[in-house]
């Protein structure tokens, strides 16, 4: 009877400690964070994870609080306002020009359902196979395959010749909250969606050749328009290539990859001499070919393409590489896209880190997104235990960076950026880029003008990131630089930045931004 008595009392005791342990695992973030094991960085991946200047500016989707996400406006007013990075979500048209787009269909930034509305762009499709040089026989076979295919709005369904006659700005100046932000002119002024080639070169100082009304072609352009009509873009040439690709909305058709060759001059109004970085996101695997990390990885190399002569040279493992010496910043000016650090890539999907690890192996700074929510590689506990899982699953497949998203209006995301989450983030010698800021008060909250997360002793002091993507480039650099953490990279003197026509034109002084 005693006997049984100790075993039960035993098992009591054992019980009441388990259950004490359970109850007690999570209650204090703080202790519990530091109990938790992290896979660490090799020496080698932080050399990469050095590439990449302490507290870059990313500007998010370009300056989307003034301009419409993702437009030739928005990132050269982004480069001009001095952001380090521009910062762009990839999908893909159904003729494989890699595109700066982030929903997954066309219906919110453009005007696709006044364009075309759900039906098949026939004629449209016509004119683009016309262009290049099929016969008529040929035209017919494919347009019927194409209309089988087609799924309205995904831009996987249009062809970038089609994408080209959306208007990518006017929406802005429709849904914005007050008339300060939204920046009068877009309606008059074409928007494109922008490509990722598009990208790389306002990165490096130019803008869009866009045609003068009346004015001759220049010498070797071939106008794929008809009758050229002022500020459209120019597009010196489409060619059809052999490469083929897995078109995202029926994986049982194969399209494809045709080569434009578009037209860029200089900006003459990048006055700020700014060459910043890029930033860009491979999107869900569903949204793209199953090939599209190799896609993006041959774009940034552009090289070797017949009758090209652009070589975007954006691949530092692949023909890219810059001096090591190359400073972040020079002359008072943004260099960090002549760096080695000039191009930094980013996913939330797990399938996606895993395909970049295997294409590019830990050689370029990369990020790895985090969200919580219920999807496949969502974080769906943000405990110690759970969050230093998704850590661990970025160093194994040589990620550098995490992203996790901030708490706060106007989004409301989950926080995943607590004082605790950021230092886990530092003991594995990665280094922790949160999303989105747009307001001074997140500012000061994650650079610790606020005394939050103190409690913690002083692993915990901030400021609470690395570097950070903004929707808010100005606001954000100009806190940085009244609380001392970098100077200005904008001229002294007031600018104008980038009319979009002569009855329009935006200017700002160092002391607004």
């Amino acid at each position: 009877m005693v006997n049984k008595s100790w075993r039960i009392a035993m098992a009591c005791s054992i019980a009441l400690a388990f259950m004490s342990c359970e109850n007690q695992k999570f209650n204090d973030t703080f202790v519990d964070s530091e109990r938790v094991h992290v896979d660490t960085l090799s020496t080698e991946l932080q050399k990469v994870r050095d590439y990449v200047p302490q507290y870059a500016v990313v500007a998010h989707r370009g300056s989307t609080y003034w301009t419409p996400e993702e437009t030739e406006a928005a990132y050269r007013w982004a480069r001009e306002m001095g952001a380090d990075y521009l910062e762009a979500d990839l999908q893909v048209s159904k003729d494989g020009v890699i595109l700066a787009l982030h929903d997954t269909d066309l219906k919110r930034t453009t005007n696709i359902e006044d364009v075309f509305g759900e039906r098949f762009p026939e004629k449209t499709r016509r004119e683009y196979y016309d262009l290049l040089g099929y016969s008529a026989q040929k035209i017919d076979s494919l347009i019927d395959a194409d209309k089988k295919a087609f799924v309205p709005n995904y831009p996987c369904s249009y062809t970038y010749y089609e994408l080209m006659l959306l208007d990518a700005g006017t929406w802005f100046n429709q849904d914005a909250v007050s008339q300060e932000q939204a920046r009068k002119g877009f309606s008059e002024n074409h928007q494109y969606i922008s490509t990722l080639q598009d990208l790389i070169m306002y990165s490096k100082g130019f803008k869009l050749e866009r045609y003068a009304q009346d004015a001759p072609l220049p010498t070797g352009h071939v106008n794929i328009w008809g009758d050229a009509l002022e500020n459209e873009r120019v597009v010196k040439k489409m060619v059809a290539t052999n490469e083929e690709f897995s078109n995202p909305v029926n994986f049982g058709v194969k399209d494809k990859v045709v080569r434009y060759e578009f037209g860029y001059v200089k900006d003459d109004l990048g006055t700020s001499g700014n060459i910043p970085g890029i930033y860009i996101e491979f999107k869900e695997p569903w949204l793209n070919p199953s090939n599209f990390e190799q896609m993006v990885y041959n774009e940034l190399k552009m090289e070797n393409v017949t009758g090209f002569a652009e070589k975007l040279n954006m691949n530092i493992i692949a023909g890219g590489e810059e001096s090591e010496s190359n400073p972040f910043y020079k002359d008072g000016k943004i260099n960090v896209g002549n760096t080695n650090g000039k191009v930094i890539l980013q996913t939330f999907s797990l399938q996606s880190l895993t395909r970049v690890c295997d294409l590019f192996d830990g050689q370029v700074p990369m990020c790895f997104l985090l969200w919580k929510g219920t999807g496949a590689t969502d974080l769906t506990y943000d405990d110690p235990q759970g969050y230093a899982s998704f850590i661990n699953l970025a160093v194994k497949y040589k990620a550098h960076f995490i992203g996790p998203c901030i708490a706060g209006a106007p989004n409301n995301y989950p926080e995943l950026n607590y004082p605790w989450q950021h230092n886990l983030i530092h003991r594995a010698k990665m280094k922790n880029h949160p999303y989105s800021f747009d307001t001074y008060d997140q500012m000061a909250k994650y650079f610790g003008q606020y005394n939050w997360g103190s409690d913690g002793g002083s692993r915990y002091e901030a400021p609470y990131l690395d570097a950070f993507f903004t929707n808010h480039t100005d606001m954000s650099l100009q806190y940085m630089v009244d609380f001392g953490y970098r100077k200005s990279p904008a001229p002294t003197e007031q600018i104008s930045i980038f009319p979009l026509s002569s009855a329009f034109s935006i200017s700002i002084c160092e002391t607004a931004i």
